[in-house]
């Protein structure tokens, strides 16, 4: 009982893990395939058309320009998967997280557990798309590995968000709507992906500013190519997304509590 209380989060963690097993093949190939596919389609595709007209972006081809983004959201989609469907399982569709919560198990550890699972399925999203990006040659920058801590750390700044949010959801049959249409798409396309954030217009740049993507993948572009952002800037992002993480796993702890609490 002791050990439980002390060391719960690893044994939640475990328990995710061996879950996660089932579906191996299924990570392994959407963490291969999609950036694959992404830097094929849209950065060589579209990319040489935008690299005909106007000679890339940012000084660099459009490829070099686009990869980053995409490291940065392929961690950001892993980490809401990892902690989203989880918990609504949890809390609503097999109630697990009231079982574990009968032995020494609190809301913290078994908060806690999920989100280092996640966390997993995140260092390996960013390292297949690491992976995928020298190959295609888009790693400039001599300190381009650091695009794999900086990915992860837009991974975990929205999964602790997400884990916040999905562990204060009652009923799910908007959720997923309201996600989609209301967090992801407007972050995905508003967030300086596929071009410069400052080429929006003003009244639109904010959702950038507020998104964990856009740090991410300004910092990304930083790392990779040399992109030019202030030192001041840099720090920005960094500390943007550590103060999401602590805000987001502090709300998480709170919300699984109460809830287990009744």
């Amino acid at each position: 009982m002791r050990k439980v209380a002390a060391a719960g989060s690893r044994f939640v963690l475990e328990t995710r893990l061996i879950n996660m097993r089932k579906f191996a093949t299924i990570i392994v190939a959407y963490s291969v395939a999609n950036p694959l596919l992404y830097l094929l389609a849209i950065g060589a595709g579209v990319g040489t058309l935008v690299n005909r007209s106007s000679g890339g972006i940012d000084g660099v081809p459009y490829l070099v320009f686009l990869a980053p983004a995409l490291l940065a959201n392929a961690a950001i989609q892993g980490s809401m998967d990892e902690t989203v469907f989880p918990t609504l399982g949890g809390f609503l569709w097999a109630k697990t997280f009231f079982g574990m919560n009968a032995t020494p198990l609190g809301g913290r550890q078994i908060a806690l557990g999920v989100y280092w699972a996640a966390m997993v399925r995140v260092i390996f999203t960013v390292s297949c798309y690491y992976l995928v990006m020298m190959f295609f040659g888009v790693l400039k920058a001599p300190h381009a590995w650091l695009a794999l801590p900086s990915g992860v750390l837009a991974g975990a700044a929205f999964g602790a968000v997400m884990l916040a949010f999905a562990g204060n959801v009652k009923n799910e049959d908007h959720f997923f709507t309201f996600v989609g249409r209301f967090i992801i798409q407007p972050m995905f396309f508003l967030s300086g992906t596929f071009f410069p954030l400052d080429s929006i217009p003003i009244y639109l740049r904010w959702i950038g500013w507020i998104s964990p993507l856009w740090h991410a993948t300004d910092l990304g572009r930083y790392l990779t190519y040399g992109h030019a952002t202030p030192i001041w800037l840099v720090w920005t992002h960094i500390i943007f997304l550590l103060v999401m993480i602590a805000v987001g796993l502090t709300l998480a702890f709170k919300a699984f509590g109460k809830r287990l609490a009744k």
